[in-house]
């Protein structure tokens, strides 16, 4: 069998800005015994992890040719293994959300027509894309989030958006779908990102941030890089 490519999606392009001496190491790349090469941001002496984000998953394409994911090994010989670790998602995250760089001027008037529109917080808007995809356009999550706002397909033809990974629709879309967050939750910027992260129905479910220890991360950092865009 031929051997499976190793990849790390999408948060390569976050690491590049990760300054701290911890973290300077956190892309791997293994050389296996049977000639297999492995690029991923997955600890290998790291306990496992209880977030729904951490995952190994196998991309491949099926008989007619469609991209597929899934958690189990794929009968095809072609295939990718990504490993995938959300780090703004990480409750033991050693990066130091307070003074890592910022990405301030990138897509300036997609995230300023799209905030205007819909009355959302630039700084909030910047926060998120932050948060999600460290402002990767080409980002793709193992169970298919797209693009700058990470949004899942479904989402994405709520909002209206037909290609996600398209910066100016994926942010237009992002904005869309978080305007109906805080409008759901009365302006709570809390809730509403913890809305964005783990779904409106789970917060309604538990009347508050669910007690979740990687939506209790997001949320926080999100609000400390809003703080910081705000002024910057």
């Amino acid at each position: 069998m031929p051997h499976p490519r190793y990849i790390v999606l999408p948060l390569i392009a976050a690491l590049v800005w990760l300054t701290s001496p911890a973290a300077a190491d956190s892309i791997k790349r293994v050389v296996h015994p049977d000639g297999r090469v492995e690029f991923t941001n997955v600890k290998s002496n790291s306990p496992g992890r209880a977030s729904s984000k951490n995952e190994t998953v196998f991309r491949y394409k099926d008989h007619n040719g469609i991209v597929a994911y899934s958690g189990t090994q794929p009968s095809v010989e072609d295939f990718d293994v990504i490993s995938f670790y959300c780090y703004a998602c990480d409750p033991d995250s050693r990066v130091n959300w307070r003074t890592t760089p910022l990405f301030a001027g990138r897509y300036n008037t997609e995230i300023k027509t799209a905030a205007q529109e819909y009355g959302v917080d630039p700084a909030l808007v910047r926060a998120v894309i932050h948060a999600e995809s460290a402002f990767n356009e080409k980002a793709l999550s193992p169970v298919g989030a797209q693009g700058l706002m990470q949004l899942m397909p479904g989402t994405a033809l709520e909002v209206g958006v037909q290609n996600a990974m398209v910066a100016a629709d994926n942010i237009r879309g992002g904005v869309t779908y978080l305007a109906k967050m805080l409008e759901r939750f009365k302006g709570d910027t809390r809730l509403a990102t913890a809305a964005y992260n783990a779904g409106p129905g789970t917060v309604s479910r538990y009347g508050g941030v669910p007690p979740y220890a990687e939506t209790k991360a997001y949320v926080e950092r999100v609000g400390i890089l809003r703080e910081r865009y705000a002024t910057n």
